[in-house]
């Protein structure tokens, strides 16, 4: 790996732009690598407890989780086609030779929609704020990322929370994208502006810490590995390390608030529960009521095998679209 070590000195800035650039390169690379994972494991959860109509299930791309709502019981969507598969490396090679490697990608242009500007938006804003935090907070500037990486968190949840709110009911009501006005003025009619952001609270509980620590952690690492290796610039394999450490100790420290985030989620989707509503407080009291302490870390294995590698991939494709800019400047 010698031969990765940089002999350039100082580079420039990019722009915003060219940062956006790399976030979305960097989006759609986490997602296409990502995302089977996630319906292979959709697969054999249909597999052992078939989804009934109203169901809900957690869906993720690498870079946000979505509700998907199962509309009719019997039908052979994606998520509940038919299959008997002995494990996750029987089910990747039957998908593949039944229906065609397409299928493992199956769902993933409807959540991109919302996935790549929402994490165009959290990086380019996150590059930008940790910029002017640094020259502001002078000898304190090894803070900059945590606060940086918090409320450009903030921002991009806040955001993207109505549309996830309206596509869960547009799929839960069985209703087309023709309809979301009439979606938006009946939620907005019948709960006011603030039922756009249902989830909010539990959403900033799990993102915004995990954001604060992931950026902290991963930028101290980076620096370290440099330090230790003796690089001017972190390489690919740096950056790719520092992404998945930081990244699995704030999935670890933010579980809790994951599975309240979710559960409130599905809730809402189900067709059963459409009106049900609760507190994040009262979600994690029902929660250790019904299950204990141990039900706050419910899939405590399968959330840091995703999002490990998803960190991995994302921080480390998106460093190396910036240094390309960089070079090129």
């Amino acid at each position: 790996m010698s031969s990765q070590k940089s002999s350039s000195g100082p580079r420039g800035g990019i722009t915003p732009v060219q940062q956006m650039i790399a976030s979305c390169s960097g989006a759609i690379i986490t997602s296409l690598f990502v995302t089977p994972l996630d319906v292979v494991k959709i697969r054999l959860q249909a597999q052992r407890n078939p989804f009934p109509k109203g169901k809900c299930f957690v869906y993720c791309n690498g870079l946000m989780d979505h509700i998907c709502v199962c509309e009719n019981g019997i039908s052979k969507a994606w998520y509940k086609a038919p299959g008997h598969f002995s494990g996750t490396l029987d089910a990747f090679i039957k998908i593949i030779r039944m229906e065609g490697i397409r299928s493992l990608w199956s769902g993933l242009p409807p959540t991109l929609v919302m996935a790549v500007p929402a994490t165009v938006i959290y990086f380019t804003c996150y590059d930008q704020l940790c910029a002017v935090l640094k020259l502001r907070m002078g000898d304190r500037s090894d803070y900059a990322p945590l606060f940086a990486g918090a409320i450009a968190r903030v921002g991009s949840a806040t955001v993207i929370s109505p549309l996830e709110l309206i596509r869960t009911k547009m799929q839960s009501e069985k209703q087309s994208y023709r309809e979301l006005s009439a979606v938006i003025q009946s939620a907005l009619h019948n709960q006011g502006w603030r039922s756009l952001w249902r989830g909010w609270g539990p959403t900033l509980l799990r993102d915004v810490p995990f954001s604060a620590m992931y950026w902290f952690n991963y930028e101290k690492g980076k620096a370290w590995l440099c330090q230790y290796y003796n690089f001017t610039d972190p390489t690919f394999a740096i950056t790719f390390t520092a992404g998945a450490l930081s990244g699995s100790f704030a999935s670890i420290v933010t579980l809790p608030f994951d599975v309240v985030k979710t559960k409130r989620q599905v809730e809402l989707g189900e067709l059963q529960t459409m009106k049900f509503s609760s507190s994040t407080f009262y979600v994690m009291k029902r929660i250790v009521a019904e299950n204990g302490v141990s039900g706050l870390f419910a899939g405590f294995l399968p959330r840091l095998i995703k999002v490990a590698p998803a960190c991995a991939i994302m921080i480390s494709t998106y460093e190396f679209g910036k240094a390309f800019f960089q070079n090129c400047g």
